[in-house]
């Protein structure tokens, strides 16, 4: 064949190869035959031909389960013909059924929405429904164990008005007659044999109340009542002063949604020991006083920046605030009125503000600032009366800790420094390779602890004693914070630490365990603030760049 003439072993190539060299006659290489009309290129060699058996003709093309890919439309015949081959002997029937879920095979079927929900409900009211695996001769079976059940003749489904259910049995109290006044029920009749729940009497209402009188009077677990709320208008709508609470809950719902901000929320902070307002300062240069409870509405928006509003915080009493703007002002507002008492600047971004705790000391705060400096203000005069500057960056938060004689600063230079009030050289400074930016800090409510937002998606815990050593043992993760200010809050008994997210999440950790309880997703935006109520048990407030702030319960 002509195929078969360049066919030729290794070893005559060799031989005469070695012939040319030795001086015999060279070996002249056979013609090459052209491929295009050899037949080389029309032979296929078949290994395993298809086999019919006798006098069986088949023309369909079998298509192998496993293909992912066709060169041609194939027929339907085709496409969805049986897998061709024989069965395998040593498997049983059942493993020879391809499985679909982990536990066997489901076949697949298709039952439409309504049918599905019309045999659910059948089910639930009857105990019976009708079996949707189609028998071989077409015969209706029943899944259900109840007498009726068992006569598929007698079946009836919840949407057939033929088959009156155990509760279409009672009876309604009827008087359609619009001329009896007293006595027209019209189709808000009750049920004969329906039971209302009384009303107490006259006696034992006048027992409910003295009882709760004396509740109120004791407080909880013994504690003092609560204070009668003044009717002064600096004072307004202050409700009964509630301790903490004794046990604290995880929130669960959405309760409720203050708009107002038409660009994102900055910070949020509580009116001093009631609670019952909310202050918030925002990117679009407004702060707004709202209410907790009742309509919880706007009561008043503080214009006076011109940029975008970093940071506020209240008196201890509530009467002024100071906010700190980009516009590289800091003012003090009357809370009331809503004017502008006096304003303080360094030329410089203030970061962070605070006044002092201390009750002798209203009339000083602090504000850390983009120059790396913590600068005390007086009030009363207007001056600058110490100067805090050893940071080598933007001064981050300032915590008062330790009865307030002392305060701890953190900044962009990666270093946390402790300094006792009025003297302008830290006393303590920390800072670790290790270490990231830390942009929020929260003391814990029972003083011993600070927790620290951590540029690392960690938050870091600092003990508010004497050696503000870091708690190696305590760390929270699994939120994602880097490069945002995302503030955190402990609940008010302790037992959760919670935090915002670059993500809009919120996270809720386990304080003992450091295990993660709880996270949803609360705003579009960065949720750069949360703030747990001091006095309701399960409330959780947070605020986001989406400009909203929601209410959890």
């Amino acid at each position: 064949m002509l195929a078969l003439q360049q066919y030729a072993s290794s070893s005559d190539e060799e031989s005469n190869t070695n012939d040319a060299e030795a001086g015999g006659q060279p070996v002249v290489p056979s013609p090459i035959v052209n491929p295009e009309y050899s037949s080389k290129n029309q032979l296929a060699i078949c290994a395993a031909p298809t086999v019919l058996p006798t006098g069986v003709e088949d023309d369909k093309i079998h298509i192998h389960p496993d293909t992912k890919e066709l060169i041609y439309n194939p027929k339907f015949e085709e496409l969805f013909a049986p897998i061709v081959g024989p069965a395998n002997p040593f498997k049983t029937q059942q493993q020879q059924i391809e499985r679909n879920i982990l536990s066997g095979h489901v076949e697949k079927a298709h039952v439409s929405e309504f049918q599905f929900e019309n045999q659910r409900r059948t089910f639930a009211s009857y105990g019976y429904a009708l079996d949707p695996s189609v028998s071989a001769n077409g015969e209706i079976k029943v899944v259900g164990a109840t007498e009726e059940g068992k006569n598929p003749e007698s079946v009836r489904t919840v949407f057939e008005t033929s088959k009156i259910r155990p509760l279409d049995k009672r009876k309604r109290k009827k008087n359609s007659d619009p001329s009896d006044i007293e006595g027209f029920l019209g189709p808000w009749g009750g049920y004969v044999d329906e039971q209302k729940v009384a009303k107490p009497t006259e006696e034992e209402q006048a027992e409910l109340d003295e009882l709760t009188l004396e509740e109120e009077q004791t407080g909880r677990g013994g504690l003092p009542g609560p204070v009668v709320p003044s009717r002064s208008p600096r004072c307004r709508s202050q409700p009964q002063i509630r301790h903490a609470p004794e046990k604290c809950f995880l929130p669960k719902a959405h309760i409720h949604t203050w708009s107002g901000h038409s660009k994102g929320v900055a910070a949020i902070r509580w009116f001093p020991r009631t609670a019952h307002l909310f202050l918030s300062g925002s990117m679009d240069c407004r702060i707004k006083l709202w209410e907790v409870y009742n309509e919880r509405r706007c009561i008043r928006t503080y214009y006076g920046h011109r940029q975008a509003v970093r940071d506020i915080n209240f008196n201890n009493s509530g009467k002024h605030f100071l906010s700190a703007g980009y516009d590289r002002y800091i003012k003090l507002w009357d809370t009331e009125t809503g004017q502008v008492v006096s304003r303080f600047t360094s030329r410089k971004i203030p970061y962070c503000v605070k006044f002092n705790p201390d009750r002798n000391k209203q009339h000083l705060f602090v504000a850390g600032t983009s120059d790396k400096k913590i600068i005390c203000w007086d009030t009363r005069s207007g001056d600058i009366v110490q100067e805090y500057d050893r940071h080598l960056g933007a001064v981050n938060t300032i915590t008062f800790v330790d009865e307030n004689r002392r305060f701890v600063t953190t900044s962009d230079d990666k270093s946390l420094r402790v300094w006792e009030w009025d003297i302008p050289v830290d006393m303590k400074y920390i800072a670790d390779p290790t270490m990231h930016s830390m942009p929020a800090v929260t003391p814990a409510p029972n003083g011993k602890w600070l927790a620290c937002q951590s540029m690392d998606n960690k938050i870091v815990i600092f003990s508010a004693m004497n050696r503000f050593k870091i708690n190696r043992k305590k760390t929270f993760t699994g939120h994602m914070v880097a490069g945002y200010a995302c503030s955190l809050d402990f609940s008010p008994d302790m037992s959760y630490l919670v935090s915002g997210d670059a993500d809009g999440k919120c996270y809720i950790w386990d304080w003992k365990t450091t295990k993660l309880y709880k996270k949803w997703k609360a705003h579009d935006n960065v949720c750069i603030s949360v703030l747990w109520h001091p006095h309701e048990p399960s409330k959780l407030m947070t605020a986001g760049w989406d400009g909203l702030i929601k209410y959890w319960d």
